[in-house]
């Protein structure tokens, strides 16, 4: 049996270069889906492991396994796409597109939408069907309103971003914080004190930008024709918004996510039949096909015309064939290698810092997807920290700010997909005003570096699996 090796770090250059120009090649210039371009990946890499010793049956197991390990976010993205699709034909999602228009001034608007979507994340404990629900409305204000859009997109993630981080109700938020062995409420604790000042910082810059474009470009007779095509189209009225209310407290309650989100497509379709006169079969049906309208407004029909679980399968298949191709870098031990060869310079908790938010964008932009990024970095680098006696608090936090807030940043990633295409506006458009991100990898940054909200486990305190065990919890605040 041949014996089993890591790879060299110029085997590891030449098979990410392949894959970086496998899939700029795909997207920027061939016009090819980036799908395909995953999936040829898989085999760049099982040639290398394959090289390296590793056996075929092996190599697919660990294909398999790294899919299985994010199945979870597959079972929410299917659920999501049919609630987007029924609040959309229910009415839910035009009433908050009407409401807004009427209600929220223009100056205040992005601020609002900040605030808007921090609130439903938090609630809901999913980024995902905060931008496709609040976040589709806010886009559709925006145009009303006059306002940029990839700067109204970057107030949408930025408020579902921050309100997904400090939910317990967060799927990525009980990966970084189970995979790093720290309970999650204190993982939470640990990230309010990072993500409560990048709030504060984002608001004020989205305040200050607000005034700027506020009212300037605004076209009275296109928001009172925006309106009055909502109401003709819809019946408008706070009766609309209660699935809405309903998805939200039950969430809160802390009731299972998927089933809460499948309950709230179920109203949706219900609203749709009573409310809006849609066949009970037709509404049904939209849960899967997405919803569908020709209102002879261009840009109203593409706000509206989405949703469905047909309408999530691209992005399925980025996350399937993404945790795949995580699954074969974990077995190769790719992301260890390379963590490897800077090892010596991993001395102080800001050099530590910074190679974990390095390491958690890689798994984005190699793994393509969020769930890569957070089950590898605490793998990778928790020795590191053990080394350090640095609180495992500190690998949480910064796998949440290096793999959750900068997946979507990567247009090939699942959350950069989906956003993109949920938005209607490009990664690289609305990638410069996703401040909350930036704020956030600034001062995790500063923090590592200055010793700020840095914690560290005595020699004679509990180790850190044994506090997330529930024993006795050492240097807590």
């Amino acid at each position: 049996m041949k014996e089993v090796r890591l790879p060299t770090i110029p085997e590891i250059v030449i098979i990410l270069g392949a894959f970086l120009a496998l899939v700029f090649s795909f997207t920027l210039f061939l016009d090819l889906p980036i799908q395909l371009a995953l999936f040829i990946s898989w085999f760049f890499v099982i040639i290398l492991g394959v090289r390296l010793g590793h056996s075929y049956q092996d190599l697919q197991k660990s294909i398999m396994d790294g899919i299985t390990n994010g199945l979870e976010a597959v079972l929410i993205l299917v659920s999501v796409g049919a609630l987007i699709g029924t609040w959309i034909a229910g009415g839910v999602v035009p009433t908050l597109i009407y409401y807004g228009l009427e209600f929220i001034h223009p100056s205040i608007f992005l601020l609002a939408t900040l605030i808007i979507c921090s609130i439903m994340s938090i609630a809901t404990g999913t980024s995902w069907g905060t931008v496709g629900t609040a976040g589709i409305a806010m886009i559709a204000i925006g145009e009303g309103l006059g306002m940029p859009l990839p700067l109204v997109a970057g107030a949408v993630l930025s408020g579902a971003y921050f309100g997904d981080k400090l939910s317990p109700l967060s799927d990525s938020t009980v990966l970084a914080s189970s995979l790093s062995k720290v309970d999650i409420l204190r993982h939470v604790r640990a990230m309010m004190v990072l993500s409560i000042p990048a709030f504060v910082i984002t608001a004020i810059l989205f305040t200050l930008t607000g005034f700027v474009y506020g009212g300037r470009n605004i076209d009275t007779e296109k928001v009172e024709f925006f309106k009055t095509s909502l109401q003709q189209y819809f019946d408008i009225g706070i009766l609309m918004l209660i699935p809405a209310v309903i998805v939200v407290v039950l969430l809160a309650l802390k009731k299972p996510s998927m089933p809460v989100i499948v309950i709230g497509a179920l109203l949706g379709a219900i609203w749709a039949s009573v409310f809006q006169g849609i066949d009970f079969a037709d509404a049904i049906n939209i849960a899967y096909k997405g919803f569908a309208i020709d209102t002879g407004v261009a840009f109203m029909d593409g706000i509206l015309n989405r949703g469905g679980i047909v309408g999530m399968l691209d992005t399925l298949v980025v996350i399937i064939f993404g945790l795949g191709f995580g699954g074969l870098l974990e077995k190769l031990g790719v992301l260890k290698v390379i963590i490897a060869t800077f090892e010596k310079k991993l001395t102080s908790a800001g050099n530590v810092t910074l190679s974990t938010l390095i390491v958690a964008f890689l798994g984005n932009v190699l793994g393509c997807a969020m769930y890569v990024s957070l089950i590898l970095t605490p793998k990778i680098m928790e020795d590191s920290y053990d080394r350090l006696r640095l609180d495992r608090r500190i690998l949480s936090r910064n796998t949440e700010v290096g793999g959750t807030l900068t997946s979507g940043m990567v247009p090939w990633s699942d959350n950069g997909i989906y956003m993109a295409g949920i938005l209607g506006i490009s990664t690289f458009s609305y990638l410069p005003f996703m401040w909350l991100s930036f704020v956030a990898l600034g001062l995790a940054l500063i923090y590592g570096y200055t010793g700020k909200f840095i914690w560290y486990v005595d020699e004679n305190s509990p180790s850190d699996e044994t506090e997330y065990k529930g024993e006795k919890v050492a240097n807590d605040y």
